[in-house]
């Protein structure tokens, strides 16, 4: 399994910003132990894939909408992602369930579609502070992972191929937050999450084993290592220290020597 470092820049980022795509790139021209991606707003995606191609960096959108096309205004589709030049998109990212009032049913009908126009998928999942605090991360985190796998129970389907999917652990209240969950908060809920998706759906054995699990939520340079570490960490979904290529190199640095 090749870790990956993906990067999510959400609403943020100009043209005169892409030239950071560049200088990452320069200090990372071919890491051997993990993947680069960056994930623009959707304004940057086609000139940041121009700037990208040939590279190692891989870019992706931040969201999809269900439908192939139709009266949708101010959404974009997965073919138009595609089209644009990404590989890759985020779904469920806690922000979108909070501000767009996205539920696990939309979210799994968005990664069916983006499946079907071979999009890989991050999908987001986490628990906010109360539920935490109420004892029930654990329950939250296999309930989202229930409602939008519900799809995914054959080892035929692309979902289920690894190299197409990565769940990414978020705890909602460590996201923009500066706060960062603990390393044993954090191994318990990747533990739990491979335990879980190896168990209860089609995508088994293996194949279970080399899904990425990643960790967001106020990932950066100062505790990279130390999360790489722990066990079930295939990776970051980073946000605010993407937006830079000496803070985002770092991390992939982190993970390269994980």
């Amino acid at each position: 399994m090749r870790k990956l470092a993906a990067g999510n820049w959400k609403m943020n980022g100009t043209s005169e910003d892409l030239d950071e795509i560049l200088t990452l790139i320069a200090a990372h021209p071919a890491p051997k132990q993990c993947e680069m991606l960056i994930c623009p707003p959707a304004t940057l995606l086609a000139r940041m894939a121009e700037k990208a191609a040939g590279s190692a960096l891989q870019v992706g959108g931040q969201d999809c909408h269900a439908a192939p096309s139709g009266a949708h205004t101010g959404d974009i589709s997965a073919e138009m992602l595609r089209d644009a030049g990404a590989n890759w998109v985020i779904l469920g990212h806690s922000e979108r369930r909070q501000d767009h009032q996205e539920t696990d049913q939309m979210i799994r009908a968005k990664m069916m579609t983006a499946h079907d126009h071979s999009l890989a998928v991050i999908l987001c999942v986490g628990e906010t502070r109360a539920e935490r605090e109420a004892g029930r991360a654990l329950e939250v985190v296999a309930g989202q992972l229930d409602r939008v796998l519900t799809r995914y129970r054959s080892d035929s389907d692309i979902g289920c191929r690894a190299e197409n999917f990565a769940i990414a652990y978020e705890p909602v209240w460590a996201i923009g937050t500066g706060l960062t969950a603990s390393s044993t908060e954090i191994a318990e809920v990747h533990s739990f999450i491979r335990n879980h998706i190896s168990k209860e759906f089609g995508i088994l054995g293996a194949t279970g084993r080399a899904i990425r699990l990643l960790y967001g939520g106020s990932v950066k340079p100062s505790n990279a290592a130390e999360i790489f570490a722990l066990p079930n960490v295939d990776g970051a979904l980073v946000g605010g220290a993407s937006l830079r290529a000496s803070d985002f190199g770092a991390i992939v640095a982190a993970l390269e020597a994980a």
